[in-house]
């Protein structure tokens, strides 16, 4: 695992005190309780109740008054939430109880420990953690002296009967902790991966490097060792939902830590040797491929064997090969590109899942405190938060639960790596950045529940504007994340439906919106696809930004306004449609002073439908029962200031 300076947080954020979420978290379990009671006593009004964090840690996932919907819009930027376009199903948000976070958690005493475990997977009194990702034998993160599998033997020797096979050393610490965490969550969700096979499958006999000796008498042993692993687990009262085969199998040269090079066709062969076992053992558990960078780290390009291919399309062979068929999808970290590539990779497969797997912050030898929390909160916020889920992340996992104050304890690889809590030298255990971005998410958005659609304007590169996801639990209840990216506070609107109400977030702020399903908030109108239409526009530049869905992407006239300036979209076949919402994105001055919405079935004659001045980011345009394959906007108005579309929407 290869880290980088992405940002991390350091011990002090917060002190780990009894009840330190008791008023939040109980108000949060009561969310889903008062859903139908509450919506049908007062169908004329709903509240959102809202929790939030600040990069200066004056609020850590602090609630505060709740908020009131009302009937009509507002001229702010506006966050348009969609309950009827449906994403992917979310199965959980969390981090790992590696060997070096069960060596801190037991360095408790057992009061303090149980306390600091209701605070990361107690939904009540803490943040109600939901996905654990489980080191198969040793990684980096190990209190151990000496690196280990779950098979080793004397140099030399083999054991293709697995005679050796023992879970022993996670008897002590990390199985109790696991079987407390699913007590605390009983929707808990485990995934398992190894950081190497046993020494005797590779070459090199040595955990850190090589690769799986070329044999199908080796890849059918590591495939039966896999399910030995799951089957143990099972026993012990583990039930593994997700397994995949190596931990970032391009990483050829592991610092000091346990590692293997698994090309393509090795990955794919053991795939194929473990699916019908699998099956046959423990239909639960589903494979992911690859595990590894969004895109491959250029390290790992320069290290590639002569003569070999660099394989920067790892998920795409392995997907497309026959072990795709065993796979329900892919997992990946955050060490190389960005997040757009679960989206690119979802486009080309979309029957399979897409899963975030790894990432941990990292910090410089002179950051203080203060900006080490306040990068890792707001880079985490907009990248994985916010970044990996609004590209089809079906689950946020970050990398150590619990470290100490060192960043320790490891045996190689990474020193300046943080977890999601810290044991500090005087015995307390604080928070970090990691916690709160990871609960504005696991304490309100269940297992089960389904990303919906929300505008959002933010980058996972840093634009300064309002970044978002929604997501709709399985009791009907909605959560909306809202990340505010600029440095200074911004206001802005939520709406659902004909609904609406404004709110101030500070600079750099993550807040979390919550309100139980509501006759009030149901659309009465529906959204329609504009799956395959295409765009031109005068001025012509980057007209499909306008009906992309992605409020970040921006058309714009890149002039002064003036009438004439237009962009139109062809939906490919003619649709009907009552309204066309016309929004202009993140800067409230970009909107269209005046415009005019035309149609047509042939692209050449065409028919005014209506027209008016916008004054403000959001116009929705209620218009008569409407069938037509064209559509027009066009400016009827002027000023020195561009005119812009971030997201047009229609609805029927």
């Amino acid at each position: 695992m290869r880290r980088h300076a992405i940002g991390a947080a350091l011990a002090g954020s917060a002190l780990l005190v009894s009840g330190m979420l008791s008023g939040a978290g109980a108000q949060a379990a009561e969310l889903s309780g008062q859903t139908q009671q509450d919506s049908q006593a007062d169908k004329a009004t709903a509240t959102a109740r809202v929790w939030v964090t600040t990069p200066d840690r004056a609020e850590l996932l602090h609630e505060r008054a709740p908020v009131a919907f009302r009937k009509g819009q507002s001229a702010e930027t506006t966050i348009t939430v969609d309950p009827d376009t449906k994403y992917q199903t979310m199965d959980g948000f969390g981090a790992s109880i590696t060997d070096s976070s069960a060596d801190i958690l037991y360095r408790l005493t057992p009061a303090d420990r149980d306390k600091t475990m209701r605070s990361l997977f107690d939904g009540d009194k803490g943040i109600g953690v939901s996905f654990l990702r489980q080191v198969v034998g040793s990684s980096d993160f190990t209190a151990a002296p000496q690196h280990y599998t779950y098979d080793d033997v004397p140099a030399g020797q083999t054991d293709f009967p697995l005679r050796h096979f023992s879970i022993a050393h996670d008897q002590t610490q990390i199985l109790p902790l696991l079987r407390r965490a699913k007590q605390l969550n009983p929707s808990l969700k485990v995934m398992a991966t190894p950081w190497s096979p046993p020494a005797w499958m590779k070459t090199g006999d040595s955990l850190v490097g090589g690769r799986l000796k070329d044999d199908p008498a080796v890849y059918n042993a590591y495939a039966r060792y896999l399910v030995k692993f799951v089957k143990a687990y099972e026993a012990a009262g583990v039930p593994v939902d997700f397994l995949s085969v190596q931990n970032e199998p391009q990483n050829r040269k592991p610092s000091a830590y346990p590692g293997t090079d698994m090309p393509v066709r090795q990955q794919a062969a053991v795939i194929e040797a473990l699916g019908p076992m699998l099956r046959a053992a423990s239909p639960r558990t589903k494979i992911l491929g690859y595990d590894h960078n969004w895109t491959t780290h250029p390290g790992d390009i320069e290290s590639t064997p002569p003569g070999e291919d660099p394989e920067t399309d790892y998920p795409y062979q392995l997907l497309d090969s026959p072990a795709g068929k065993w796979l329900a999808g892919t997992a990946y970290h955050c060490y190389s590109g960005d997040p757009s590539a679960q989206t690119a990779l979802h486009q080309t497969f979309p029957d399979k899942g897409i899963w975030f797997t790894e990432c941990s912050g990292s910090h410089g030898p002179s950051d203080t405190p203060e900006q080490i929390f306040r990068g890792t909160l707001t880079w985490h916020a907009r990248t994985l938060m916010l970044g990996t889920t609004r590209n089809w992340a079906k689950s946020v996992v970050n990398w150590n639960i619990a470290l100490d104050s060192t960043g320790g304890p490891h045996n190689g690889g990474c020193d300046t790596c943080t977890g999601l809590v810290t044991l500090q030298p005087d015995g307390t255990v604080t928070t970090d950045a990691e916690y709160y971005t990871i609960g504005h998410l696991s304490k309100f958005v269940h297992s089960g529940a389904v990303r919906i659609a929300s505008t959002s304007y933010g980058t996972t590169g840093w634009n300064g504007q309002l970044m978002s996801s929604a997501f709709r639990n399985p009791d009907g209840s909605t959560a909306l994340l809202v990340h505010n990216e600029n440095d200074d506070p911004r206001t802005f609107a939520v709406a659902v439906g004909d609904q609406s109400f404004e709110y101030t977030l500070p600079g750099g702020s993550v807040a979390t919106f919550a309100w139980p399903r509501s006759q009030t908030l149901d659309p009465e109108l529906s959204p329609l696809s504009l799956a395959g239409a295409t765009a031109s526009a005068v001025p012509a530049a980057d007209a499909a930004f306008a009906f992309d869905a992605d409020g970040s992407t921006v058309w714009q006239s890149k002039a002064a306004q003036a009438a004439g300036q237009y962009v139109q979209v062809d939906l490919g076949t003619a649709k009907q449609f009552r309204r066309i919402a016309i929004d202009s994105g993140g800067n409230l001055g970009d909107y269209a002073r005046g415009w005019q919405v035309s149609t047509s079935f042939d692209g050449t004659q065409w028919h005014p439908l209506a027209s008016g001045a916008s004054t403000g980011q959001l116009t929705n345009v209620d218009v008569r029962p409407t069938r037509a394959r064209f559509i027009r906007i066009t400016s009827t108005g002027t000023s020195d200031h561009w005119w812009s579309l971030a997201d047009v929407r229609l609805y029927k």
